[in-house]
């Protein structure tokens, strides 16, 4: 079967693969490998694993899991009588299929009805994203965000089984195993990825990962974490007319926006690290949704407001927790009424823990090495200021970097589209740092 790594993605991306949604695609994603040659696995999350991991919630059940099925394909190529022996070295090759919900009404077409088109110009917008004139796009929802990047990967494992047939790799003498991981719930905290990393579906280990998110074809090596935390006040209700006896939650919840919008910028200048000099906010704190009152004459008396605050690599959720609430206790201590009706800031939903991979891994070099051999420029690594399944498998021990095409600024945004001459270098690139990082395991390498 050759594969048609257009159709494949415009297919992948006609699945609204919400969370809780994937199962469908991740049907698809399984049956094309199986044609493809792969040897398939597939998994649920476990609800009963991932209720004890530090980023989901203790009271996971299955109703929390349900649809949400991971695939993956594993060729093996080479070693002795063409079988992969046991310590054959193992890179697989990630991308989530979940996505984000869309909006039709912002969308200038069906967001799960894939369009190819030439993109001209710039956005339109605020974000002035460029666009190459003459580069043919592709425009769904998860175009870029990142089932083009899981296409990317199923070619690239074929180009290396293909190049393997050909003797234009040098294999160990053990052999290589690609694996190709398509997975579920990666936009919520990356459940298919963290039952993955704590409970091998596989009959090896794997020793390194590419995970194929939208970078730019820049490898990244650090990713940002974030602390999800609800802050809740109380005050005391009364009429609009004699406000003056009624206890004002707004007001107070002004001053802890404004104190932890202080301690962003101290911790932008306190916490350093050289991967993030070039980012404006490094570590942003942003309130997403705000509840407040119950009637437009009545002096608001309830307030709950959802926070997403970033934790740098190197940190701990623990750590930033414990840093803004303390900055909350500064406020409470400054307010009569705040100390005697003490407001609430407790965790919800998933945490994200920051994760960062040494730059000098053979996954990295093999990265850097893959770009240039496919004709781009060498790059030095970075850091992200958004979190990926990548933490996941470096908490497992697993070397990871996070190498696809496609641009972050592009993701969860009406009419996501990517440049599809940019997927083929991604392939390219991908397929070539495979290459690379299986000679490093060879002997004529290894000697040289």
């Amino acid at each position: 079967m050759d594969f048609d790594m257009r159709a494949f993605a415009a297919e992948l991306c006609r699945f609204a693969s919400t969370a809780g949604e994937e199962a469908a695609a991740a049907d698809f994603v399984e049956a094309e490998l199986d044609a493809l040659g792969f040897e398939t696995h597939a998994w649920d999350a476990d609800p009963a694993l991932l209720a004890g991991h530090p980023s989901f919630p203790d009271d996971l059940d299955e109703s929390d899991v349900a649809g949400r099925k991971s695939v993956a394909g594993v060729l093996a190529l080479g070693g002795p009588d063409g079988d992969p022996g046991d310590d054959a070295p193992a890179v697989a090759l990630n991308g989530h299929i979940d996505v984000v919900p869309a909006e039709p009404a912002e969308w200038s077409s069906d967001p799960f009805e894939p369009v190819w088109g030439e993109a001209g110009g710039e956005r339109g917008d605020d974000t002035e994203t460029p666009r190459d004139d003459a580069a043919e796009t592709l425009t769904a929802r998860g175009a870029a965000d990142m089932k083009s990047g899981v296409a990317a990967c199923v070619g690239a494992a074929l180009d290396v089984r293909e190049a393997v047939a050909a003797g234009a790799i040098d294999l160990p003498d053990a052999g290589l195993r690609v694996v190709v991981e398509a997975v579920a719930g990666e936009e919520d905290g990356g459940y298919g990825a963290a039952t993955a990393a704590l409970a091998n579906p596989y009959p090896f280990e794997r020793d390194a990962a590419i995970v194929a998110e939208p970078t730019e074809l820049r490898p990244v090596v650090a990713c940002e974490g974030s602390l999800m935390a609800r802050l809740e006040l109380t005050g005391r209700s009364a009429h609009a007319a004699t406000r003056w006896r009624g206890e004002d939650v707004l007001p107070r919840f002004e001053a802890v926006r404004e104190a932890f919008a202080e301690l962003e910028t101290e911790r932008g200048e306190a916490v350093d690290h050289p991967l993030y000099g070039e980012f404006p906010v490094p570590w942003p704190v942003v309130c997403g949704t705000v509840e407040a009152g119950s009637w437009a004459s009545t002096v608001p008396s309830t307030l709950t407001a959802e926070f997403r605050i970033g934790v740098a690599p190197g940190e701990t959720v623990d750590e930033v927790e414990a840093a803004f609430r303390a900055r909350l206790d500064d406020v409470v201590a400054d307010d009569p009424w705040l100390r005697e009706h003490p407001p609430t800031f407790e965790r919800f939903s998933v945490q994200f823990e920051p994760a960062e991979v040494a730059v000098d891994e053979p996954i990295v070099a093999a990265a850097r090495a893959g770009l240039v051999d496919a004709g781009l420029p060498d790059a030095e690594p970075t850091g992200a200021t958004y979190g990926a399944d990548s933490r996941h498998y470096v908490a497992a021990g697993i070397p990871t970097v996070l190498l696809g095409p496609g641009s972050i600024t592009e993701a969860h945004y009406p009419d996501e589209t990517i440049a599809w001459a940019e997927v083929e270098r991604g392939r390219e690139a991908i397929a070539a740092a495979v290459g690379r990082f299986a000679e490093s395991y060879a002997p004529s390498v290894s000697a040289k």
